[in-house]
């Protein structure tokens, strides 16, 4: 029972972590300072002041980024590479003591679930940018945000539950994921044969 509790925070974490580091750092740090729930000592570092503000005011640049069509694109790109290291080291913290070749394992993980979270959410953010409304974009960062706190809360109080969550969500990502390479060919192969046309 321990394993899956430990599986689900970690799943729960890297895959919240992929769609917004900030705000998933900031809730662990928010319920180990306050004791929301009973969590496990190496938890206690996310409780830090520093750590609780830091991640707390790029959560509020974000939040303003995310809604700005291009501008999420730009800020999605830089994060790339955070993202993915991001949920890396969220899957170790949770993991606690162990081996260094578990950590490893681990830690790949991690980055790879945190990953497919962030690519998915960049895909589908581009997609979107090709519509002239904004609203489209305000619509997906608010439902991005309510993921994020609603997974990681998950994690936190129900982490079984959030194993299934995740595991549901990873097997949805893998099916969009194909979705999303036929749209990426509609929208911008219509466009680039529509330029060649004389």
């Amino acid at each position: 029972m321990e394993t899956l509790v430990l599986i689900g925070r970690t799943l729960g974490f890297s895959l919240a972590a992929g769609v917004n580091l900030y705000a998933t750092v900031a809730l662990i740090g928010l319920a180990a300072r306050c004791g929301w729930v009973s969590l496990p000592p190496q938890y206690q570092a996310f409780g830090s002041l520093w750590v609780i503000g830091i991640a707390g005011a790029l959560y509020c640049i974000e939040f303003i980024a995310d809604k700005v069509p291009w501008v999420d694109t730009l800020w999605d790109a830089v994060h790339t590479f955070v993202r993915p290291i991001g949920g890396a080291a969220l899957a170790v913290a949770a993991l606690g003591d162990a081996s260094p070749s578990m950590k490893v394992l681990v830690a790949l993980l991690g980055g790879a679930v945190a990953t497919s979270s962030h690519v998915t959410k960049a895909g589908t953010r581009v997609i979107a940018n090709t519509s002239p409304e904004p609203f489209s974009n305000w619509i997906l960062s608010l439902l991005e945000d309510g993921f994020v706190v609603a997974l990681g809360l998950l994690a936190l109080r129900y982490p079984l539950v959030a194993l299934v969550v995740s595991l549901i969500v990873l097997s949805a990502i893998a099916v969009l994921a194909g979705m999303l390479i036929s749209a990426f060919r509609r929208r911008f192969g219509s466009r680039a044969s529509a330029a060649t046309l004389p």
